[in-house]
């Protein structure tokens, strides 16, 4: 034991560099591409694989001009190579000359069948995807508690609308049970909890990383649920079955809740322009029709017809005035409503109730005004009728006195002896009834 030589780490790895470099100088390697990524070098650094085993590979930048098209993870390629040894890590990788694709990797080829199979029996189809409402209450995020794609979501959501309740459903977003975790999850979520929307987030990864959610199985649970799902899995570039089987796909799970949640500044905003344009809206139409209150009232005022043209004339204008009140109450409870239902989708409770106050106090003060302005032109309706009372000539028979009139033509009313000759004949008004008279002499002088 004493007598073997000593290796120090940088003498072993240098030993085996040298062993491997020199025993494949130049080999074909043949595999699927995995956890491809491209740093600020421009460098591609990926996973070649197979059912069995991997190896680190890298592929230069200046080696890439020979490449027919850009490689992605999944694809099957044959790499021409050498077998080399990164030192301060003590990693062997296979740096690699030249590339060509040799068809679609197990994992990328499997995924495309079963995409094209769902698609088939309908399972994406637009028209089946539920509609998310505008302000959730609440959000069910199904996900790795400890994972950062929770944490981000969270931040996001927390500045751009406080007011939303965010629950976390644990559950393993990668490895053998991961699938059927989430399963149960979205049918425990549907069947227990009162939430609006069901979030899968998961950060970004290789295929292998995101295949749990390219099973078959979740993606019909995704379809059947009857709260709204939203995929919010990987990068922008990646894809999963369950980014098409859900309601909607967001990039990323910072991207979901921006997608989903809105900026409540702007939301206060855009409120307090609505209440702005109501009240001046309430207010103009107001004194518009104060001033037609008053432009009744004085006609009233002036009024000099016969009771009946007096009677027909307020009516006329108390009809117009009931009606245009009508109009305006039927239209001022419409906008109300349009206004109220728009609020209760963008506005925070406490604002809207405050407004729908002031709206509430304003249609009574306008009904109040209505009613009293009515009740004005009814009095003085009452003293013109005794006014008119007062002076007809119904009024002076009642008390003894006659009319008299001729007869025949227009039946002039006779004032004088001097309208009337022996034996013609006339007609007396009494405040009852009617006589019929011949005159037998006139005479000037009135006893």
């Amino acid at each position: 034991m004493n007598n073997q030589k000593i290796f120090s780490v940088s003498e072993l790895t240098s030993a085996i560099k040298s062993l491997l470099e020199g025993r494949f100088p130049f080999i074909n390697v043949v595999g699927e591409i995995s956890n491809l990524r491209r740093p600020g070098s421009g460098h591609l650094y990926f996973t070649l694989k197979d059912g069995r085993a991997q190896i680190k590979t890298v592929l230069f930048k200046m080696q890439q001009r020979y490449l027919e098209k850009q490689p992605r993870d999944g694809q099957m390629v044959v790499c021409r190579g050498r077998i080399s040894v990164y030192e301060p890590r003590g990693d062997y990788q296979l740096i690699v000359d030249a590339l060509e694709f040799h068809g679609a990797g197990t994992l990328q080829l499997a995924f495309e069948q079963l995409k094209a199979k769902l698609a088939a029996e309908g399972l994406f189809e637009q028209a089946d995807k539920k509609e998310l409402p505008p302000l959730p209450r609440h959000i069910t995020l199904v996900t790795s508690p400890t994972g950062a794609a929770v944490h981000d979501f969270i931040r996001i959501a927390q500045r751009r609308y406080p007011q939303v309740r965010i629950s976390v459903y644990p559950v393993a977003v990668q490895g053998d049970t991961a699938a059927g975790e989430i399963r149960e999850a979205i049918v425990d979520i549907n069947s227990q909890m009162d939430t609006d929307i069901i979030v899968l987030c998961r950060g970004g990864g290789s295929i292998e990383d995101l295949w749990a959610f390219n099973d078959e199985q979740l993606a019909g649970t995704i379809h059947g649920s009857t709260i709204p799902v939203v995929s919010a899995v990987g990068h922008e570039i990646d894809f999963t079955i369950a980014d098409f089987a859900a309601d909607l796909r967001a990039p990323t799970p910072s991207g979901a809740a921006e997608m989903l949640l809105p900026d409540s500044s702007i939301l206060a905003d855009r409120i307090a322009e609505l209440a702005r344009r109501l009240r001046h809206t309430m207010q103009s139409r107001m004194d518009r029709y104060q001033d037609q209150l008053a432009l009744y009232r004085q006609q009233l005022g002036g009024a000099t017809h016969p009771l009946d043209t007096l009677m027909l004339h307020l009516d006329h204008l108390a009809g117009n005035m009931e009606h245009a009140m009508q109009n305006l109450l039927t239209t001022r409870q419409a906008r109300l409503n349009e206004l109220d239902s728009r609020l209760q989708q963008k506005n925070p409770l406490q604002v809207l109730l405050l407004f729908q106050h002031n709206i509430l106090g304003l249609e009574r003060r306008l009904q109040q005004a209505g009613k009293r302005v009515i009740r004005e032109n009814e009095q003085t309706l009452a003293r013109a009728a005794g006014l008119l009372d007062a002076v007809s000539p119904l009024s002076t028979l009642a008390r003894g006195y006659a009319i008299a009139r001729k007869k025949s033509g227009r039946k002039k009313i006779i004032t004088t002896v001097d309208q009337v000759c022996n034996g013609e004949k006339i007609e007396i008004i009494l405040h009852q009834g009617r006589l019929d008279c011949s005159v037998l002499s006139t005479s000037k002088q009135s006893d």
